[in-house]
Formats: C-alpha cells, structure tokens, sequence
C-alpha cells in the first residue's frame, strides 16, 4: 500500500535495535510504529524519531486505550486498515495542518 501511494523508499524492521540503527542511517519523511513488536513496546523508537523530528503514527491490532501518555496525540489506526486509512495517516503525518 506505502508503494501505490507514492513512497520511493521503504524500510522494515522487527525489532527496536534494528529500527534504530535504520534511523540512526537514513532520513526519514515519516514513520509507522507498530505498538507490538513481537511483545515489545515500540515506544523508545518514537523517542529517537521524535528527537530527530520526524513524523510517525502507531497502529495496532491491540485495543487503542493501550496508547501511553505522551503518545495519545498521534494516529492510531487500527489494523487491518484500508488504503484510505492509511493515506489518511500518511498524509496527516507529513502535512499536520492540512
């Protein structure tokens, strides 16, 4: 779906260390989080995107009441998403006042 809406560049990963060695390597327009992954909180990766000021959104298969302090005011759509949905976060992430 990230490649039919126009991103050139996709990166994965599914686990913390390896979200944050991808960040600490490249720059980022925007990023989707995960809550879960694998049984882990992804939230230190939202701290490292934060300090380096790029845009991200969480999404989940979880209940959203799941969602910290601190972190309630990002996006959150639940999975499985639509298209729509996900343009939608997307959008939001990479132009806030729109």
């Amino acid at each position: 779906m990230l490649a039919d809406l126009g991103c050139e560049s996709i990166a994965v990963a599914s686990r913390i260390g390896q979200a944050i060695t991808l960040i600490e390597g490249h720059i980022f327009d925007a990023a989707m989080l995960d809550l879960n992954l694998n049984g882990t909180e992804s939230y230190p990766i939202a701290y490292v995107l934060t300090a380096r000021g790029v845009p991200y959104f969480f999404s989940t298969g979880n209940n959203l009441n799941n969602v910290k302090d601190g972190h309630r005011d990002h996006e959150v759509p639940k999975k499985p998403f639509t298209f729509d949905q996900l343009e939608n976060m997307l959008s939001g992430s990479l132009h806030p006042s729109r």
